[in-house]
């Protein structure tokens, strides 16, 4: 038996300003947006190409999950985007506007550096050497 980890769910605002801001920003396809009735929506997001896990844009709805928009891990680092060629993504994400939180930096693993999305939940942008990052 195979099992893999399909979705994330990512609390986010409003669903128009989340897919912008993946898209445009940080050049994420939109694969699904379907309609669920009472203003819900079924938002998938997945980085172009990708094969992996995608993310589940989801409105928050209640007073509780509003409160978690942006620091859905107590802020650390919630998602890792993986890239082949770390200085072209990079300047790329800075050229659509994305707000790096340091510098990029080496480390046993690759090169990584610290980046908010729109809410400002924090993203690692890591072209890896092979070995998995260490908690940090």
């Amino acid at each position: 038996m195979t099992e893999a980890i399909a979705c994330a769910t990512l609390l986010v605002r409003e669903y128009d300003e989340a897919i912008e801001f993946f898209t445009r920003a940080l050049g994420f396809q939109l694969l699904e947006d379907t309609p669920l009735g009472d203003g819900k929506r079924w938002v998938v997001v997945a980085p172009a190409r990708s094969t992996g896990m995608r993310i589940l844009l989801a409105r928050a709805s209640t007073p509780s999950q509003e409160r978690c928009i942006g620091n859905q891990t107590g802020g650390r680092v919630s998602f890792f985007l993986n890239t082949d060629d770390f200085v072209a993504a990079h300047q790329s994400m800075r050229q659509r506007g994305v707000r790096f939180l340091e510098p990029p930096r080496s480390e046993p693993y690759g090169t990584v550096a610290v980046f908010a999305d729109l809410y400002g939940n924090r993203w690692d942008l890591l072209e890896s050497r092979g070995e998995a990052p260490r908690e940090r």
